[in-house]
């Protein structure tokens, strides 16, 4: 059997520890704020980024540099070792497309090795649940050819529930109207949303305070969850852990799920969410 990497990006929202531990490799996907890109060989720590936001500063988001993605796919190929890259999804960002054309130009530069860019349709830990998923049917010795399938048949039952705390930063984004932001702002109402079967963002509902969206994203799981046997789920947040700890005890409370890996909301998606962003990643039988 032929040996191979997972490879994805930034988006995934993974820790770094996660990422080391597995041999999981990240290409970057950057941001500017301020007149400096972040993101490659410029860092910005979460905390001081979604700072920046609460400050009034809007960073600018980017896809993933082609010349970035054909040397991290080099790097291995020239190893020997085949590639799946699980991206971003096409439907909030060109970088699937941009990673799409790479590997077909490395494949003719190496015809002996196999290179796959998987297209989540995910997004934040989102994706991170499906490399999680692909990390794991690596570690078990799943094939090359296995692993894709399955992710191919799988990544659709990977939902996401989440919530923002400012209706503005949608707005921004063209999520929500400029009327719709300031009247919800007004009465406190608090949209929830969810990634559909195209990759793109929906709205679901809205509520009437914070509380109420955080207890929502836990009512939906149970909607959506089905009969699927989560051991762990997965949660990410803009700079509000507080928020995170509490829809992560609801979770272990309702279904008495044991293992919760929680991380911050990345720049890239930060950028069009804002601070106070609370998101909910899990198996399902339908989005």
């Amino acid at each position: 059997m032929s040996d191979y990497v997972i490879i994805t990006d930034t988006c995934c929202d993974l820790p770094f520890e996660y990422t080391q531990k597995h041999g999981v490799d990240i290409i970057p996907i950057c941001y500017e704020l301020d007149g400096t890109v972040y993101g490659d060989e410029v860092e910005l720590s979460p905390e001081d980024f979604y700072a920046k936001m609460r400050e009034g500063y809007m960073p600018t988001t980017m896809a993933c540099n082609p010349e970035s993605v054909s040397n991290h796919f080099k790097t291995f190929l020239e190893q020997g070792t085949d590639v799946i890259y699980i991206c971003f999804s096409s439907g909030l960002s060109s970088s699937f497309n941009t990673a799409s054309m790479v590997g077909r130009d490395l494949s003719e530069e190496y015809p002996d090795r196999k290179i796959v860019v998987i297209d989540s349709l995910c997004a934040a830990m989102g994706e991170g649940l499906l490399v999680h998923k692909a990390v794991c049917n690596k570690e078990k010795e799943m094939s090359f050819e296995e692993n894709v399938a399955w992710l191919e048949e799988n990544k659709l039952h990977i939902c996401h529930q989440f919530t923002v705390n400012d209706l503005h930063h949608l707005h921004r984004g063209g999520r929500v109207s400029k009327t719709t932001a300031i009247i919800g702002t007004m009465i406190n109402v608090k949209p929830v949303l969810h990634v559909d079967n195209e990759g793109k963002l929906i709205s679901l509902s809205n509520v009437r305070g914070r509380k109420k969206a955080l207890n929502a994203l836990v009512d939906n799981m149970a909607k959506t969850m089905g009969d699927y046997e989560n051991d762990i789920v997965f949660i990410s947040h803009g700079d509000c852990v507080d928020d995170a700890n509490y829809v992560a005890e609801k979770v272990k409370e309702r279904f008495g799920i044991k293992e919760v890996m929680i991380n911050y909301v990345c720049s890239t998606i930060g950028a069009h969410t804002g601070p106070g962003v609370v998101t909910l990643f899990f198996m399902g039988e339908t989005r």
